[in-house]
């Protein structure tokens, strides 16, 4: 199960079905779906994406999915999960344009690192980040990733590789225990 994570200004949740509203709009935000997967999708596919979260990815605890909240606002998106383009564990975050620009994306990247070698023990976290997302690629590095390769897409785009490995100190807190939601 998805554990609840908190940072010093963010809240990382399991979505609930009250959020889909909130999720279907950032990922229908351009300036964010343009570096997410395959890219911008239709509304309904971004409803039947929402939709799975529930019906794979939490039914079958694939992997962990949050819900990103400020002040009890939905602002982002966050998972990290195992992947074969990398061979291991990768983050994916996103927040929306309001968010931008204070700090909120490096505490959130930092965050999932934290999880990936604390909780769930890993040797390393990889990221892909689109060769022109120059602003994750700039986070990232920050946070102690390092370019391994990159990745010629069908389209001719490159998506570059970035890991981070157990041993690169943390430049943050360390890693603060999961909060266990009341039930």
């Amino acid at each position: 199960m998805t554990p609840t994570l908190r940072t010093a200004r963010l809240l990382l949740e399991p979505y609930v079905p009250e959020d889909e509203e909130g999720f279907v709009a950032l990922f229908q935000d351009t300036r964010v779906s343009q570096w997410m997967g395959d890219g911008p999708a239709s509304e309904a596919d971004d409803r039947a994406l929402f939709g799975r979260i529930f019906t794979k990815v939490y039914a079958r605890e694939l992997f962990d999915v949050w819900a990103v909240r400020r002040d009890g606002v939905l602002i982002g998106h966050a998972e990290i999960k195992p992947t074969g383009v990398v061979d291991g564990h990768e983050i994916i975050y996103a927040l929306t344009p309001t968010a931008w620009g204070g700090g909120l994306g490096t505490e959130l990247a930092e965050r999932l690192v934290a999880y990936g070698f604390g909780t769930l023990g890993l040797a390393e976290v990889h990221a892909t980040v689109a060769e022109q997302n120059g602003a994750s690629l700039a986070l990232l590095g920050r946070i102690g990733f390092t370019h391994v390769r990159d990745i010629e897409e069908d389209d001719g785009t490159v998506t570059q590789v970035l890991t981070r490995h157990r041993t690169t100190a943390p430049l943050h807190s360390p890693e603060l225990p999961p909060v266990r939601s009341p039930e």
